[in-house]
């Protein structure tokens, strides 16, 4: 079930501005330190996390805004500093921090303290559909008297508070391009360094990955029976609309037919803002939800996944470096095209094999399973997807990044006093 849209969280923000206002105001006033201050709109993960390593090895002064008890526990178990972001003591950190590191918005800090930082976004993924200002999705509100001028001025407030980002990582030059236009920034602050996030599917050998992705999977309550090919659906965001490609009763009754017959687990990732409505109607071992409330970052889990099913998710982009094949289910591809769209075409990415319902997928699902020939063709297709839109595959793409806002001014390591920053 939809848990959130663009046109509600819109209306918050406009709701907001005489505290954007104010924080800016304030933000003018208040002398920065060194400190980097960090946020995560998934959790304690993602790029975030990546570079938080590389930044306190390098001895920086270092926080991580939470939003949740969670949150809390996961960074403690981490050692990882943290401060409820919502807080007085949330708003003063982000007011007072020299470098900001978010990956998907400026709400995974205070986001009233954030201006006048050097920011960081990192982004959460290569875009396949549209976003930002491509998008007609982020300017929505509610259907109101004076509704297009609000969604005029919302536009507007986005391409402003984009003009706040220093450095903005990109996969490659075609990520880089998509990134540039969705932000309206230049290519003096989008940067082809790779991803942070995926630097994990880089590192060490095969066999090394896929034991430590097993761990991962334990440690998430996840025990996948020993020698079962284990599966990951994961289905992008509708934008608050429901999912389309939630499976019927009868459904659900072929795929775990199909799963017990050729001995593999289903791992379901709905999206953390719209989860809900995938629990199968019967009980079964061989469906897992692996939801963000299980497991917040799923990217250190991908190499122990055998096949990827999703719809429009960069998922399909990321598994191609562990060269993964991908079952592309997209029940709803013309309306999502319509309402959202695409960077370049769909099929440049599907080939088109794009299956419309799960029978569909299903069927692709047992040729994988049961064809060596048709799952090496099909791993071998994942993996040149992911070379043209991968530049780097040699897990530093976190050090690239961290050179490039050294070079660019981000604090340099103040392992001393916080200079007067809330502890």
């Amino acid at each position: 079930m939809a848990s959130f849209s663009f046109g509600t969280g819109n209306a918050a923000k406009l709701l907001r501005i005489p505290l954007y206002a104010a924080g800016r105001i304030a933000a003018c006033l208040i002398p920065r330190g060194s400190r980097w201050v960090f946020g995560c709109g998934a959790g304690i993960g993602d790029g975030a996390l990546a570079l938080w390593r590389v930044a306190t090895d390098a001895g920086h002064d270092a926080v991580w805004l939470t939003s949740s008890a969670r949150e809390q526990d996961e960074a403690a178990a981490l050692g990882i500093r943290t401060i409820r972001k919502q807080s007085l003591a949330g708003w003063w950190t982000t007011a007072r921090a020299g470098v900001l590191v978010v990956t998907h918005g400026f709400g995974d800090v205070n986001r009233y303290g954030g201006a006048g930082a050097f920011t960081v976004q990192l982004w959460h993924g290569i875009p396949l559909k549209r976003i930002g200002l491509d998008s007609p999705a982020t300017t929505q509100v509610p259907r109101v008297p004076g509704a297009a001028a609000l969604r005029s001025l919302i536009g507007r407030l986005y391409r402003s508070s984009a003009q706040r980002i220093d450095v903005l990582p990109a996969a490659s030059d075609r990520a880089r391009g998509r990134l540039e236009s969705a932000f309206g920034l230049g290519d003096d602050r989008v940067v082809v360094t790779g991803e942070p996030r995926v630097d994990v599917l880089s590192k060490g050998t095969a066999a090394e990955r896929r034991a430590a992705a097993s761990i991962l999977l334990a440690s998430a309550g996840i025990d996948v029976p020993d020698g079962a090919r284990t599966i990951l659906y994961a289905p992008t965001w509708r934008d608050g609309a429901p999912d389309p490609a939630v499976p019927s009763a009868a459904e659900w009754v072929r795929i775990i037919t199909l799963l017990e017959r050729r001995n593999a687990v289903l791992l379901v990732r709905s999206h953390p803002l719209g989860e809900g409505g995938y629990t199968p109607p019967l009980p079964t071992e061989r469906v897992r939800m692996l939801g963000s409330a299980v497991l917040a970052d799923v990217t250190g889990a991908l190499p122990a996944i055998d096949v990827l099913i999703t719809d429009y998710s960069s998922l399909a982009y990321d598994v191609g470096l562990l060269a993964m094949p991908v079952v592309h289910l997209t029940p709803d591809t013309a309306e999502y095209a319509r309402s959202r769209g695409f960077y370049g075409r769909l099929d440049e990415v599907t080939h088109g094999d794009e299956a419309s319902c799960w029978d569909d997928s299903l069927a692709q699902l047992d040729e994988l399973l049961t064809d060596a020939d048709v799952f090496a063709a099909r791993a071998a297709r994942s993996a040149a997807l992911s070379e043209r839109m991968h530049a780097y595959r040699d897990g530093h793409n976190t050090d690239r990044v961290y050179r490039v806002m050294r070079a660019r001014g981000a604090a340099a390591p103040a392992r001393a006093a916080n200079e007067g920053e809330h502890p």
